[in-house]
């Protein structure tokens, strides 16, 4: 079953106020840059261009003013004005020129985010073994890798922008009365510093909402995929009750984001209106020190028209673009596992349990001891107190009825999921939080939706062996049936499209790969529920022949008459035997074969 995880409280992600975000980003941001410094060295000269543009504008508005208009020379401030023009017109090609040496930065990063989130999720894959999945890695390669590449280039235009404008713009400034700048400064820095001390708590901010939204998602997927067993298990209010948690969450994470959205607002109101404001409260002392109406009306201009627009778009793109870049990178850019080499195969491989005492009984292959599972602290156990021990190289079927714990079962026997009570173990070692690797050791399961991906015939039946040869791979073709297939898509070499193969072949193609899987256990969980009655007899057949144990959840009654033993959960006490004894101690099992309407089924 899959409702197990998705009424699962989450552990809560320890706290980060960014400066570890950091740590782990600036050196890699650092290499990069490094190695692109034409493309800077480019954009610094466009940008250099782009400042004294800003310089121009309000030192032509301030000597068309004082030497022009003011001087009674209407032609020297109209020539002035036309150079301030000239600036202000020149800023189109600047433009062109820096998005042209934008794209040498923001392409190579795209494509570096791209070859380390597949690498990552595919280290992840390697370590996880058989059925070791990545969620988040469309995610990464979609979503976050577009945002990634759009924050760093609207926080490289901005910053660029802002740092050369105001350069010019504070020159200009200067130049024309250095009393304008004792005016200006104060405000503009106590606004940029109080936005600036919201850049790690916004992060921080952003970063549990991310985690917000992702554990909500989460939630949300894995509900929508086990809605029938929680029907079953009585266990909707429980994993409702999670989801409500969990969107309470996501929703106070929003405030805060919110409240540091407010601060941030402050911070641009402080640093954008109070220089206006104080340059106007400041004229008559400006005045007396000998600043002329031409160098105020220039200040006005270099405020209105260069430094505060250039502050306003870098307090806006930084507080929102820095954060979810910072965040994003160290999502991208984090810690990947390290893959571990995949298992030999079984003819060359120690036993999974250990070396073994000289005369020492061999471990079962399976051995549950008192074995409970709840989904919920006051629903009813799915599996209670259940005792099982399979033996090595014995097959077993599981049957009963839809919901009444089957998949359970073969979820807790693959170590996916944790019990409430008891222990679970498989050649003679704890599967409970073991490594994913050392699981994909013990054992091979296959669920009912068969995984297939795009690639040869071939890499698809060597999955969970890689170092399997032809002569291996044409056994388990011809073990399995699967030759009318493999004929049809051109050989082991031909390609596989997933999606241009029916149900029935997609879990042939799955059932030859676990039959060449190095773990001594298989576990079929209703795997072979899209074949015909004859095909799921030859598979069940090939791989019950295969060195190791089978435990297989029937899909139908005929699975039971095959195996050497029955395991019957009826939900009040599980019955285990072989065909005949649990025929005589199970009312469910004889039910379910027809016994009260007929001839009940008998080994063939």
């Amino acid at each position: 079953m899959t409702s197990a995880s998705a009424g699962e409280p989450r552990a809560p992600a320890p706290a980060d106020d960014g400066s570890g975000a950091l740590r782990r980003v600036v050196p890699p941001a650092r290499r990069f840059l490094a190695r692109r410094k034409g493309v800077l060295a480019r954009l610094g000269l466009w940008s250099l261009v782009e400042s004294a543009q800003a310089f121009l504008v309000g030192f032509a508005v301030a000597h068309a003013v004082d030497e022009g208009f003011l001087a009674g020379d209407t032609r020297r401030g109209l020539l002035w004005l036309a150079a301030a023009l000239v600036a202000v017109l020149s800023g189109a090609p600047v433009v062109r020129g820096v998005f042209a040496q934008l794209a040498g930065l923001t392409e190579p990063l795209r494509d570096a985010l791209v070859r380390r989130a597949v690498d990552r999720s595919m280290a992840l894959a390697a370590l996880g073994g058989p059925g070791g999945t990545d969620r988040a890695a469309v995610s990464r390669l979609t979503n976050q890798v577009e945002i990634a590449r759009d924050s760093f280039a609207g926080l490289v235009l901005t910053l660029r922008s802002f740092v050369f404008t105001a350069a010019g713009a504070l020159i200009g400034l200067l130049s024309l009365h250095p009393a304008l700048l004792v005016v200006v400064l104060p405000p503009l820095a106590a606004g940029l510093a109080l936005f600036l001390a919201t850049l790690r708590p916004m992060a921080a901010a952003q970063r549990r909402a991310l985690a917000a939204d992702e554990a909500l998602g989460d939630h949300a997927t894995r509900s929508r995929a086990a809605l029938r067993d929680l029907t079953a298990c009585g266990t909707g209010p429980e994993t409702e009750r999670r989801g409500a948690e969990l969107v309470a969450e996501a929703a106070a994470t929003a405030r805060v984001l919110a409240r540091w959205a407010a601060v941030r607002t402050t911070a641009l109101g402080v640093a954008g209106n109070l220089p206006v404001l104080a340059l106007l409260v400041a004229v008559p002392w400006l005045r007396g020190r000998g600043v002329t109406a031409g160098a105020l009306l220039g200040a006005f201009t270099y405020l209105v028209q260069s430094l505060l627009p250039a502050l306003h778009t870098l307090m806006t793109a930084l507080g929102a673009a820095g954060a979810r870049l910072l965040v994003v990178l160290d999502r991208i850019l984090g810690p990947a596992p390290v893959p571990e080499p995949a298992p030999a195969s079984p003819a060359r491989a120690p036993a999974p349990g250990g070396p073994q005492e000289p005369g020492a009984r061999p471990a079962p292959a399976v051995e549950l001891r008192s074995v409970t599972l709840s989904y919920g602290v006051r629903a009813e156990p799915v599996l209670d107190s259940l005792d099982l021990c399979v033996a090595r190289g014995e097959h077993l079927a599981v049957v009963g009825p839809s919901g009444i714990g089957k998949s359970t079962l073969t979820r807790l026997v693959a170590g996916t999921l944790a019990p409430s009570g008891g222990e679970v173990r498989v050649a003679g070692r704890a599967v409970t939080g073991r490594a994913a690797a050392e699981l994909a050791a013990l054992r091979t399961l296959v669920p009912q939706e068969a995984y297939v991906f795009t690639g040869t015939v071939g890499d698809n039946l060597a999955y969970l062996r890689p170092d399997a040869d032809r002569a291996d791979l044409d056994a388990a073709v011809r073990e399995l049936g699967l030759r009318p297939l493999v004929e049809r898509l051109g050989g082991l070499d031909g390609p596989v499209r997933p999606a241009e193969l029916t149900h029935a072949e997609r879990q042939l193609v799955a059932l030859a790969r676990a039959y060449l899987s190095p773990a001594p256990l298989l576990l079929l969980d209703e795997a072979t529920c899209h074949l015909d009655p004859a095909a799921e007899a030859h598979a069940e057949e090939a791989l019950a022949r295969r060195p190791g144990t089978l435990v297989v959840v029937a899909h139908r009654l005929s699975s039971a008459v095959r195996a050497d033993r029955v395991l019957v959960l009826d939900g009040v006490a599980a019955v285990c035997g072989t065909h005949e004894e649990v025929l005589e101690r199970s009312p469910l099992y004889r039910d379910l074969t027809g016994h009260w309407h007929g001839e009940p089924l008998r080994r063939p």
